[in-house]
């Protein structure tokens, strides 16, 4: 699975690159107009577009057909694009944290609490719109993948915005909002994972010759 991950990595670091710098000139931009913490929103979305970007470079070089030869089993060959994604995601956390950190130097007011709100809201998104795209990779062709991609973002937004309602029945948001919040996270981690245990069983029935 190592040398999977490092082929990943290899193939996306130019977008990889792309992003990061993306995202510090973003951030520094965004100084001047909203609340800086907000980058932490964007950050892990923006990021694992690598993650498709590797899936889409494997069905058009045919590495689906050359990989499953390999010592290694359909569940790790998934596996890896679920972990591919996460390091992606907390990289991009971390490259937002930079701009964040730089202008709290000169002090710009960001505080701890806006930090974990944003950054738990980014994740909760990036989470629950991979849980939903990455088994649709192995489901669909490479272009209706494409398009789940670009969809299950905005989906994700629905879905924060209605496990906030739930929550709400049992625990107050307006006095509770970043305890909600983590609780979404928390509920958006539960979804990946079964959404890995989804891919699996679809990647394990596809036929790849």
């Amino acid at each position: 699975m190592k040398g999977i991950l490092i082929k990943d990595l290899y193939i996306a670091k130019s977008n990889i690159l792309v992003t990061i710098v993306s995202l510090i000139v973003l951030g520094f931009g965004l100084s001047f107009l909203l609340e800086i913490s907000a980058l932490l929103v964007l950050a892990p979305v923006a990021s694992t577009t690598a993650v498709f970007i590797s899936i889409t470079n494997d069905a058009a070089s045919k590495w689906s057909k050359n990989v499953i030869t390999m010592p290694v089993s359909r569940s790790q060959i998934i596996g890896e694009k679920f972990i591919f994604y996460i390091l992606l995601a907390v990289l991009g956390i971390i490259v937002a944290l930079v701009p964040c950190i730089v202008l709290a130097f000169f002090g710009i007011d960001i505080t701890f609490y806006s930090l974990c709100l944003y950054g738990s809201i980014g994740m909760s998104a990036t989470l629950l719109a991979g849980g939903i795209s990455l088994p649709c990779a192995y489901l669909f062709d490479p272009e209706k993948s494409q398009i789940v991609f670009m969809v299950s973002f905005m989906a994700s937004t629905g879905i924060i915005a209605g496990l906030v309602l739930l929550v709400n029945v049992f625990i107050p948001v307006k006095d509770n909002i970043l305890l909600v919040f983590h609780i979404v996270l928390a509920i958006s981690i539960m979804w990946f994972i079964v959404s890995y245990r989804i891919a699996t069983r679809v990647y394990q029935r596809r036929d790849v010759t």
